[in-house]
């Protein structure tokens, strides 16, 4: 067995702690048991220390295996700090910049403005890391993203500097299961149809740790619900889909647009003094940027605007 490399490594621990044992671990890597666990044993060896306690359920890391955990981060971002500065001297033509985005917003966000922003910078290229807000949050804090696409910035860390296109509203999509469905019409109006009625229907929501499921949590505490909550999805579009097939009430910002089907469903813009979000993009406090990084931020904010500008028009109409 040869040597196993950080980036790996990383991938084994955080694989195994995330899970809380070898088998699913292994199952989520894409390798067998046997070799996770001799991986796992072999590299203990060679530390001297164990870095996995096997005498709780689920597996948790050892002090050892923490500090061991924290090493790997800090060399896999030097490592990627390191290969940065010199991709300026082995690709001096070439510009590469990180951006981290949930990738559900990203299917929305990117295409508005992504593709002429290349076409103007054909010089650079484009690498995505699509993960959760808070893990692309500390990949930002880390210095391995350039940029930090996302939505509410009012939580993000102070060694963070963001730059809001906002604050844009929220509908709800109520199928005809529910009792409050309103036959007859797609529009309906929200004074017919308090919050916390929608609340308290069967839900389809966004994972946590998305910025709408942080805002929808807040709101269900807010009044107190036991919610019931039938499925949850990294992906709002299937959230979307769902909710307009009779599953349940789901809530999307107004900017996601709902391709029409024939499904019997309500449609409710909801005030955005009970709910509402601000997409931003954001980056460190002490980055100063290139001119290129700068037009990269300018066409995000000029046609994330001009979008929403024209949603509101049609939402108007």
């Amino acid at each position: 067995m040869g040597q196993t490399d950080s980036l790996t490594m990383l991938q084994f621990i955080e694989m195994l702690v995330k899970h809380g044992n070898y088998t699913k671990a292994a199952k989520s890597l894409y390798i067998s048991q046997p070799y996770l666990t001799q991986v796992i044993k072999k590299k203990e060896k060679e530390l001297g220390v164990e870095i996995i306690d096997r005498q709780t359920t689920p597996l948790q890391l050892t002090e050892a295996g923490r500090i061991y955990y924290h090493y790997l981060n800090r060399l896999l971002n030097e490592q990627n700090r390191f290969k940065k500065k010199l991709d300026t001297y082995t690709s001096p033509e070439k510009t590469i910049l990180k951006v981290g985005v949930l990738s559900s917003l990203g299917t929305y966000l990117l295409p508005l403005f992504l593709p002429e922003f290349l076409s103007q910078h054909p010089q650079v290229k484009v690498e995505l890391v699509e993960d959760v807000p808070h893990k692309n949050e500390i990949r930002t804090i880390n210095s391995q993203l350039d940029f930090f696409i996302g939505q509410n910035p009012e939580t993000l860390s102070p060694q963070l500097t963001a730059h809001e296109r906002g604050p844009h509203g929220y509908y709800a999509i109520i199928p005809e299961s529910s009792k409050l469905y309103q036959k007859g019409v797609r529009f309906v109006n929200n004074s017919t149809i308090s919050l916390e009625d929608l609340l308290n229907e069967k839900l389809i929501l966004t994972i946590h740790g998305s910025a709408i499921r942080h805002q929808i949590d807040y709101l269900i505490q807010k009044f107190s619900i036991q919610p019931e909550v039938v499925l949850e999805s990294n992906n709002i579009f299937t959230i979307a889909k769902l909710a307009q097939e009779n599953l349940g009430v789901t809530f999307l910002p107004e900017s996601v647009q709902v391709h029409e089907t024939g499904g019997n469903y309500n449609i409710c813009r909801l005030s955005q003094e009970d709910v509402s979000l601000n997409y931003f993009i954001a980056h460190l406090n002490n980055r100063a940027l290139s001119e290129t990084e700068q037009a990269f931020m300018n066409g995000f904010l000029t046609n994330i605007q001009k979008r929403l500008d024209e949603k509101n028009e049609e939402i108007t109409d």
